[in-house]
């Protein structure tokens, strides 16, 4: 990734931005489950999944698995591997914006410079 720096806040340079906030796959899968008119406790039922779990999944407030991504996949066509890529993105970006992990990275890499 391209970045300059100014502080500790890196600035993206053109065509390498990153989204103010992240994109959970379960966004995505949400408006295309209501786009196709797909009750969530149908597909839920159909995947083998718990109408909670699936929702919490839909709802951002649980992480797309890889046997969820392939569930997904097996029931609306969807390929399972970009959602994982999606999640990862995810995952990474909201980690990026924990101050107290960030602070962790700082003092490891101080630590690692030393040795």
């Amino acid at each position: 990734m391209s970045t300059t720096k100014q502080g500790n806040t890196p600035q993206m340079i053109a065509n390498n931005l990153t989204p103010a906030y992240p994109t959970h796959p379960g966004e995505i899968l949400k408006d295309e489950i209501e786009y196709r008119g797909i009750s969530q406790r149908k597909l839920a039922e159909q995947m083998g999944l718990t109408y909670s779990v699936l929702n919490e999944i839909l709802n951002a407030r649980r992480p797309m698995t890889e046997k969820t991504a392939l569930l997904f996949e097996a029931a609306l066509g969807i390929d399972a591997e970009p959602l994982m890529r999606l999640q990862l993105k995810y995952n990474m970006q909201t980690t990026r914006k924990d101050e107290t992990f960030m602070e962790r990275l700082a003092q490891v890499r101080k630590i690692a410079a030393a040795l």
